[in-house]
């Protein structure tokens, strides 16, 4: 296989149209067109089918994406490498992160980061885990921020690497006149307020183990709108505690409960992006910020 060809297919499909790939390269739309015929007629099996007004990948085409996605991480780590070595770049990184962590950890990494390379460009884009997961398969992140929580029954996919940065409880949020309770169990007569998919899906499984389904009658992703709804007697919630560092509001109390488990924050990578200076560096920094 060409591997000019190969990375013209990659920007098919991320642009998810040939016209849109035709746009990014600067090439005719014929010209991309010409380029994927020419791979198919190279790995013999169509790789990607008309779908409206754009493509979609076929099977074959999204294996072939995968390999293709390694093929321009090596690039760029080659293109780094030799920046590096002539002093005439520093490089990119494309980082994802959920909220919280965009507020806790996100700063002090960038600010580490600037200090010990100025001239490496970071882009930045706000994901709850699932959409960061994939931004970083299909190749728009190069790097993700995570999380998720420590007793997850669900199987964590293999095919990208993942870093554990920092463990922390998830935590009950009581009115601050409220009673102390004991376990989850003396909270299930409550309202509660639940977040994001994956927090709403942890909810629920402490709330199995302990006997009872919670009566939600709030779903923000807002911890703030968590907090004030809590001090007013609206409701309870599960919170993680890097969420009450951000902002603790007035009227709510945080217990520590045995029966909720942590959440455990980590990094995505594929596994050639490892090797791209930028990314690299961006890595250290997180690490050094936990």
């Amino acid at each position: 296989m060409d591997p000019r060809r190969l990375l013209v297919f990659r920007e098919v499909a991320r642009a998810g149209s040939l016209a849109g790939a035709a746009r990014s390269l600067g090439w005719t739309q014929p010209a991309v067109s010409q380029q994927v015929r020419r791979l198919e007629a190279e790995t013999g099996t169509p790789l990607v089918v008309r779908e409206g007004r754009g493509v979609a990948l076929t099977e074959a085409g999204r294996v072939l994406l995968r390999h293709a996605e390694g093929v321009a991480d090596r690039l760029a780590a080659a293109e780094q490498d030799l920046a590096a070595l002539t002093g005439l770049a520093a490089g990119v990184v494309r980082l994802a992160a959920f909220p919280t962590a965009a507020a806790v950890l996100v700063p002090p990494a960038l600010a580490g980061l600037r200090r010990r390379a100025p001239g490496l460009e970071v882009h930045f884009a706000e994901l709850e885990p699932p959409e960061a997961e994939a931004a970083v398969r299909e190749g728009a992140a190069d790097l993700a921020v995570v999380f998720r929580h420590a007793d997850d029954e669900d199987a964590v996919p293999g095919d990208l690497l993942r870093e554990p940065l920092h463990r922390h409880a998830v935590q009950a949020v009581l009115p601050a006149s409220a009673p102390v309770p004991a376990g989850l169990a003396d909270l299930a007569g409550e309202p509660w307020i639940a977040g994001c998919t994956r927090c709403r899906q942890h909810l629920l499984r402490c709330a199995r183990r302990a006997g009872f389904t919670p009566d939600v009658r709030f779903a923000t992703d807002d911890h703030v709108v968590v907090q004030r709804l809590v001090a007013r007697g609206l409701g309870v919630a599960l919170l993680p505690a890097w969420a009450l560092a951000v902002s603790t509001q007035p009227g709510v109390a945080a217990v520590d409960l045995p029966d909720v488990d942590d959440r455990v924050v980590e990094t995505l990578v594929r596994p050639d992006a490892r090797l791209v200076p930028a990314v690299a560096a961006t890595l250290d920094a997180l690490r050094a910020a936990v």
